[in-house]
């Protein structure tokens, strides 16, 4: 048995109910040979980074189970025979939670004041305001991208990248969408091939745009 993380992206019109039973009908195609359902979190309906199918909205639906590989072939079949699932995302979990958030490493009071004063020196108020913003939400934030090019990565560390965490991904993005060079963000050439794993899976689950002003 592994541990899955499967996103889904339903059609927005459908009620509660039928999405209810559309994911009990999935998870027990998965969890047929013996596995198990650990955790379903329902994000509900949520802007679209770019259009899919003509839609604007998608319903997000993340699930976490274990299941046995032979189990998953019939699971995706049915999956891309379901016209209400506008788009999904099928994963080995790594340890990334459900939420739209990344593990980040732990600091001492004294040391983050110091680095929020450093950092909102060198941005403007607008901007400060969209980062506290975020930072307040435990909803999944919104994909805002960032203001121009910052010369580090600033902020706690990050232990594990969330590829649904939209708002650490969007520090390593420019304001058109692309991933910022290592020699920008000074970070390691490990968490750069993270980073260019979690922001590919973002952009095929619509978290954030490919490019701006460019639809897929």
């Amino acid at each position: 048995m592994r541990l899955y993380e499967v996103v889904y992206i339903l059609d927005p019109s459908l009620d509660e109910d039928t999405i209810a039973g559309k994911l009990e009908k999935f998870h027990e195609l998965a969890t047929a040979e013996g596995g198990e359902v650990s955790a379903v979190d329902h994000w509900g309906p949520r802007q679209l980074a770019y259009p899919i199918h003509g839609q604007n909205t998608g319903f997000y639906v993340v699930a976490q189970f274990t299941a046995a590989p032979g189990a998953l072939p019939e699971f995706e079949r049915i999956l891309k025979l379901d016209d209400d699932l506008m788009r999904y995302l099928l994963v080995l979990n790594e340890g990334e939670p459900t939420s739209g958030l990344s593990i980040m490493a732990e600091t001492h009071g004294d040391d983050e004041s110091e680095e929020e004063e450093a950092r909102d020196s060198d941005e403007d108020d607008d901007e400060i305001d969209d980062e506290i913003d975020d930072e307040d939400d435990d909803s999944p934030p919104e994909f805002q991208g960032s203001r121009g090019r910052r010369r580090r990565h600033e902020g706690p560390a990050v232990e594990l990248l969330n590829y649904k965490d939209v708002g650490t991904l969007s520090k390593f993005l420019t304001e058109e969408g692309k991933i910022l060079p290592k020699r920008t963000t000074k970070v390691g050439a490990a968490f750069q091939r993270q980073l260019g794993s979690a922001v590919k899976r973002a952009r095929f689950l619509a978290l954030v745009p490919y490019s701006r002003g460019h639809d897929r």
